[in-house]
């Protein structure tokens, strides 16, 4: 241990954890930290005899810092250190590390909050921030505030923001080690040979090992996204040192490493090449931290990864590959330089490395919180900022996840934990599958609901062409050992066995008891029904048309893209979708009985009476339906529907197609106007005999219909009907007395000029228009103005046969400069009428010379 780069760092990693409850430790890679700091700290005071809880992000990675820790303290795996992963547990008595994994220190924490026997839990590569992680943090924080005051935290990472962590767990104290690590030449790739589409990258990869192999010694470490891959290059590499002549290729192992592997070959991929021999390590982001692989002196990165993101074609998580951060690279380029100098080719261009992200996006902004939400009701909270978050979890994405859980029966209208949900989080898995799983035995469907809820969690088994057949009951009978063929993922299919199995052992003992109210269901329907407890929003009704259509549920749209079996059905259950539209294309499916339907999923189903609008007849009509959510499975002609209804069916057809279906009449549509007006002016809100007025806009109208419309619909249904409305008199009744006053003073409907006449006012324009002929304002010197004065109107001045001749907001300013011009024009073209010299102190007229009784006036 004394080698190791972290044992520097060690005597003030303890003294800052005598001293305070959480500390951060930054140390990079091939500092030790993972094995050395739990060791090192066994011995501490304020740890007595309990234990340390070490949490690592990954299961290979969990076995192996146990096993070395053993093998260094010479006990086995057990004793003093231990661990604890999905389905498997090396754990006794006198174990006082152990390391687990995240959803295990979850599960640990929601059955002991205190975690009792615990006294330091250590967070180990936090920088990776999965969603796993965040929680066990929040919730760990929250039990130290609340519960165990003695309790420890200590986060560790090789490259991390200690800031922002630090902040998080109180303002903790930074410890940093340096790392112990060799050079290494980083190469990239001309900008000709980068790939542009990442199916390319496992034949470009096969050749730079091989030229990578025959140039420089040393074992080999490459960086693939996936599964896929590594199978593909394996195969290709093993058939180009086989055939193309590569020297030593006997000497060459070549060993897959990732995290479905049995522990056995796993083992193999990190234990060191024998003598004589060089090891070829094809690995996904696995091997990026935590491991050492001996012997490697060689890196390809693909510069590829699966990441966990929220898919909602599938509603769950699905791993998508997309390019690494900076970050990662910088990790997986430092694996060949671990003991020795080294070299790293990247299968890129160095143009398009400062475009990559600086570091990865944390899990808990780019998934499903589904699961989280669930976990957080568990532990009986509803709103997230109760607990200490680096990244609080999105409101939106949080907001739907609790959606769908009350709607599975997880949570009730309060937000709080069901019995149901309990049984749900026992099974470890997404909730929709929990979900099924545990309702399934209502209808003795376990063990295809087991076989279901582990291939919906895996790559789909189906290979090649097998590929585009829509129907997963055929997935289930491979599954069953119905089916056989070429096109199939066996090893897929092992792993999804195997997982079915652990599940239903879980499942008969969560809720055993139920088993003997089993109801019998149609076996036909079997797979359907189980899919669409799944996936409650994702039942398809058939749209009867040549599209493959199908409405689901939730109220999107589907269809099949090719011909298929399944799209004959009436009803089906979708599990897969692809696209995001209203429109989606359907990828896995199950048909399901109108009789299943109604026997699976009766809690959903309404009988309702609804109101239609049908805009051909214009008027209303009222059917009888029994739905499930948005899908209508019958539907007939209904009677004696009340008068309220036909109403808002008509209310609802105003709503959709505007105000412009009511009789708007001139001083109907001018009390609006004048109000708005009002509404708009500082005067208006001034006066304390009016108060606040409402909003009479188009939009808060029809939002408003219910209030002031509403009541004087009763009995009407059709939109003929619609024309005896009085709509001056039904604005009128929404004011009261004060409001009438204060709209007449202040906007009044008309303006008496000084001929006598009673002129309009506009108030649809702003600012509102006054249209008078010019000669009935001889002798007025002011503009004329509304509010009391304080608004001056604009004047249209409108010649005797009413057209337009000026246009002004200032009279006083016309008469001294524009009138002159304006007369001379005026005096030619209408003879027989009165123009003065001096319009301010003439009389005001509407009438000609003639019947002024002075024909013989200027």
């Amino acid at each position: 241990m004394s080698e190791l780069p972290i044992y520097s760092a060690l005597p003030e990693l303890q003294r800052c954890l005598d001293m305070h409850s959480n500390v951060v430790l930054q140390a990079p890679p091939g500092a030790g930290k993972t094995t050395a700091v739990p060791l090192a700290l066994l011995d501490a005071d304020w740890l007595g005899q309990q234990k340390i809880i070490l949490l690592e992000p990954r299961r290979l990675a969990a076995r192996t810092a146990a096993a070395r820790m053993a093998a260094l303290l010479g006990e086995k795996l057990g004793d003093t250190v231990g661990y604890q992963v999905r389905g498997e547990r090396r754990v006794s008595q006198r174990t006082r590390i152990l390391v687990v994994t995240e959803g295990i220190l979850t599960r640990l924490l929601q059955s002991d909050p205190e975690l009792a026997e615990a006294s330091l839990v250590i967070f180990d590569e936090f920088h990776e921030r999965s969603l796993q992680a965040d929680l066990s943090l929040a919730l760990c924080l929250q039990s130290q505030e609340y519960l165990r005051e003695d309790l420890k935290l200590l986060v560790m990472s090789a490259t991390l923001e200690t800031e922002a962590v630090a902040k998080v767990l109180g303002d903790a104290p930074v410890v940093n080690s340096e790392g112990r690590s060799f050079p290494v030449q980083v190469d990239y790739l001309t900008q000709r040979e980068t790939p542009e589409d990442h199916r390319s990258v496992p034949t470009l990869m096969v050749r730079k090992i091989v030229e990578a192999l025959r140039e420089d010694e040393g074992s080999l470490l490459a960086f693939l996204p996936g599964v896929g891959e590594i199978r593909q290059v394996e195969t290709l590499l093993r058939e180009q040192l086989t055939y193309g002549n590569q020297a030593n290729a006997d000497t060459i192992a070549i060993t897959p490493l990732y995290g479905d592997l049995t522990r056995e070959q796993q083992d193999q991929a990190i234990s060191p090449a024998g003598p004589g021999q060089r090891k070829v390590v094809l690995a996904t982001n696995v091997a990026e931290t935590s491991l050492t692989i001996e012997g490697i002196r060689l890196v390809v990165d693909s510069g590829l990864m699966r990441e966990s993101r929220f898919d909602p074609n599938s509603g769950m998580n699905r791993l998508e590959t997309c390019r690494i951060s900076q970050a990662s690279a910088t990790q997986r380029s430092g694996r060949a330089g671990r003991l020795s100098a080294g070299r790293c080719l990247r299968l890129w261009s160095e143009g398009r490395q400062p475009n990559l992200s600086s570091k990865n996006t944390p899990e808990i902004l780019r998934s499903d919180l589904a699961p989280l939400a669930l976990e957080l009701a568990q532990w009986g909270v509803s709103e997230p900022s109760e607990l200490r978050w680096l990244d609080l979890p999105p409101p939106g994405p949080l907001a739907q996840a609790q959606e769908l859980l009350q709607q599975l029966g997880a949570l009730d209208r309060d937000l709080r934990i069901t019995q149901h949900g309990s049984a749900m989080l026992t099974l470890g898995c997404h909730p929709r599958l929990a979900h099924m799983m545990l309702r399934s035995l209502d209808w003795d469907l376990s063990q295809q609901a087991c076989l279901l809820a582990a291939l919906l969690s895996e790559r789909d088994i189906f290979r090649g062409e097998a590929r585009w057949d829509r129907d997963i009951r055929k997935r289930i009978e491979v599954l069953q050992g119905q089916m056989k063929g070429q096109s199939i993922d066996r090893g897929a299919v092992q792993r999804i066995r195997q997982q079915s199995k652990t599940w239903h052992a879980q499942l008969q003992n969560v809720v055993s008891s139920q088993l003997q109210n089993a109801e019998d269901l149609d076996q036909t329907d079997g797979v359907g029904a189980l899919v669409g407890l799944a996936y409650p929003d994702r039942i398809g009704k058939s749209r009867r048309d040549r599209g493959r259509r199908f409405l689901l549920s939730s109220g999107r749209g589907a269809h099949f893209s090719h011909d298929d079996a399944l799209a004959l059905n009436h009803f089906i259950a979708v599990a897969e979708l692809d696209g995001q539209g209203r429109d989606a294309r359907i990828q896995l499916a199950a048909p399901i009985s109108e009789n299943a339907l109604r026997h699976c999923f009766a809690d959903r189903i309404e009988e309702k009476t609804t109101i239609r609008w049908d805009d051909i007849a214009g008027r209303a009509e009222a059917l009888k339906e029994v739905t499930l959510d948005k899908l209508v499975l019958q539907q007939q002609a209904a009677k004696d529907i009340p008068a309220e209804l036909l109403s808002r069916a008509l209310l609802d057809a105003i709503r959709q197609k505007g105000l412009s279906l009511l009789p708007w009449r001139h001083e109907a549509q001018q009390l609006r106007h004048r109000l708005m007006f009002l509404r708009e002016e500082e005067h208006s809100k001034a006066q304390p005999e009016g108060g606040l007025l409402p909003d009479w806009s188009e939009s808060a109208l029809l939002q408003n219909l219910e209030n002031w419309l509403l009541p004087h619909l009763h009995g009407l249904h059709k939109l003929e009907q619609l024309k005896q409305l009085d709509l001056l008199n039904i604005l009128r009744v929404q004011l009261d007395w004060p409001k009438v006053q204060a709209v007449d003073e202040l906007a009044p409907s008309h303006y008496t000029v000084p001929s006598g006449s009673r002129i309009a006012i506009d108030y649809a324009v702003s600012p509102p228009v006054l249209a008078v002929r010019l000669q009935e304002l001889f002798g007025l010197t002011e503009t004329p103005a509304i509010v009391r004065g304080r608004f001056p109107l604009m004047i249209h001045l409108l010649s005797p046969a009413r057209r337009p001749v000026q246009i002004t907001r200032d009279l006083a300013n016309f008469w001294a400069n524009t009138y002159e011009e304006v007369k001379k024009e005026l005096r030619i073209k209408y003879q027989k009428h009165y123009w003065p010299d001096d319009p301010r102190t003439a009389v005001a007229t509407n009438k000609t010379k003639r019947k002024m009784g002075n024909p013989s006036g200027p």
